[in-house]
């Protein structure tokens, strides 16, 4: 069902006070930048082989990143796994006893189709599921 890491998620409170240490310490290049509105974050992304980095800078104080932040500071944020089939992996979860934060997909990040587990079911790792949206007409 998991197919393969899609990204990390890092918690930033800048991107633009962060990319210098990615781009110039690290030698990676940014591919984009983008805010998605459904989640209040502002993102950039690395890749790495078939794995991004992704810098999730919060756009409100209510945001989930922003109540991250305040609580921990910078810092991996979660972890997302590629899966072909975002409801079917939720419904495992569920079966499982695993609590979920997103009972459907929502829009994320460069196109993708998200949900995401509640740390406190998931030994403390927020664990997100990902897939491309379907196509247009599909």
């Amino acid at each position: 069902m998991i197919e393969f890491i899609d990204h990390l998620g890092i918690a930033v409170h800048s991107i633009e006070d962060n990319l210098p240490y990615y781009e110039k310490t690290l030698g990676l290049t940014c591919e984009a930048v983008e805010e998605v509105p459904s989640q209040k974050v502002k993102t950039a992304f690395f890749k790495i082989g078939q794995t991004y980095l992704e810098l999730l800078e919060p756009t409100a104080p209510d945001s989930p990143v922003a109540k991250f932040l305040e609580k921990n500071g910078e810092g991996i944020h979660h972890i997302a796994f590629h899966t072909k089939d975002v409801p079917a992996a939720l419904k495992r979860a569920a079966d499982t006893g695993a609590r979920l934060i997103h009972e459907t997909p929502v829009p994320g990040a460069h196109g993708k189709q998200v949900a995401f587990l509640h740390p406190k079911s998931t030994h403390g790792v927020l664990t997100e599921f990902c897939m491309p949206a379907p196509k247009s007409g599909a």
